[in-house]
């Protein structure tokens, strides 16, 4: 175990969930954070300012979650790679920064480890509760991309591919753990630094005078400049031109928050990550995701041994939601999707959506502070079997 020039920490490690977010962070590039302490999610800060120091980057406890999440929309029009860490409470409140990131296009990171709520509610035990906050936490029509990781080692690498797609699409994206993997002690491998896939800012080159920050590339992403590189542009997050200058028009609206949409929704499939078992003959196919995806691996082992044909899909990707592989589930010889959640229902309703009453959607509700029990989830497949 040793860190590399740039500050990987490689090797094999016993950490948690939290910790494997920081590292991953440092990996993708990241140098930059802004935060303040909330249960369960403080340890991934407290593991960056403790490592930011060996490799040049900076950890700031601002004095609330509302200042957290400017700063680092700061620091990244600066040049860095930033990231903030909250949990339901802690991000509510960022809920308008999030949307002042996609309006002016700011690449970044926010981790949400997820607790039980609403309000206080339970600090210290898991949730899923904030599936429908990731997505519409802000006002207005925007793109975001948001993934749940369903272990240590999947906190690790998707924090780099958050950063990754942050880049790419010029969003902010979300990482959402919950209590139980933030806290989940388990192996984690951290491969050497050029083994390691970062994607760079896409900085224009184009010279000052000749750069509009917000005329967009084929794929609707625009090219980033940094601020104090001699660029000339205004970032608001009023309605804007090409320019960035505010424009208060329906049709610059349109024009605008058309593209902001676009850009992530078109590349759907490309962002959607996912794993399947057992779909082929399946009957029964159960829809989970982060901490409810490792009990449901279990319970679809014990249908199966019950005489159930039952697969699963895991999504790592939740936003933008996977349709094309819901309709293609939906649109095969499978009776019911059974979909477990530790909320009242909220994934659930996407699944319903894109179904279209091809098949039975049968929720598993459980309202947080522990997870799932497997006999619970195992008679909810067997029923749907019949």
């Amino acid at each position: 175990m040793q860190a590399d020039r740039i500050g990987v920490l490689t090797g094999v490690h016993f950490i948690d969930g939290d910790f494997a977010v920081a590292e991953g962070a440092i990996a993708a590039g990241c140098r930059f954070a802004a935060g303040y302490p909330i249960t369960p999610s403080t340890e991934v800060v407290e593991r960056l300012a403790m490592r930011f120091p060996l490799v040049g980057g900076l950890f700031i406890q601002m004095e609330d979650e509302i200042a957290s999440s400017i700063a680092i929309q700061g620091a990244v029009w600066g040049g860095a790679k930033a990231i903030s860490v909250s949990s339901g409470p802690g991000i509510t409140l960022m809920g308008e920064h999030i949307g002042y990131a996609a309006m002016t296009e700011t690449p970044c990171v926010f981790v949400n480890v997820q607790r039980g709520g609403p309000s206080t509610g339970l600090p210290t035990l898991p949730g899923q509760a904030d599936v429908m906050q990731a997505r519409w936490g802000s006002h207005g029509d925007y793109g975001i991309i948001a993934l749940s990781p369903n272990s240590p080692q999947e906190a690790f690498d998707l924090t780099i591919t958050a950063f990754n797609l942050a880049e790419r699409f010029r969003c902010p994206v979300m990482l959402l753990l919950d209590e139980c993997i933030g806290h989940m002690l388990e192996k984690v491998v951290i491969p050497p630094a050029d083994k390691i896939e970062v994607v760079p800012r896409r900085y224009t080159g184009k010279q000052p005078g000749k750069y509009l920050p917000y005329v967009a590339e084929q794929d609707g992403v625009p090219e980033i400049a940094r601020a104090g590189m001699g660029y000339r542009f205004h970032i608001t997050g009023l309605t804007h031109d090409e320019r960035g200058y505010p424009v208060m028009t329906a049709s610059a609206q349109d024009k605008l928050v058309r593209r902001l949409v676009d850009k992530i929704k078109r590349a759907s499939r490309e962002i959607g990550l996912h794993e399947a078992d057992g779909l082929e003959g399946a009957e029964v196919v159960v829809v989970s995701y982060g901490i409810t995806s490792r009990v449901v691996h279990r319970a679809v082992e014990v249908a199966r041994e019950r005489g159930a044909r039952v697969g699963r899909l895991r999504l790592k990707t939740i936003w933008p939601f996977p349709e094309h592989l819901i309709d293609q589930v939906a649109g095969g010889k499978v009776r019911s999707l059974v979909v477990p959640e530790l909320n009242l229902g909220q994934l659930v309703l996407e699944v319903e959506r894109v179904v279209r009453g091809r098949a039975k959607v049968v929720p598993v509700s459980h309202a947080g502070g522990a997870v799932h029990e497997v006999g619970t989830i195992v008679e909810a497949i067997l029923e749907a079997a019949k």
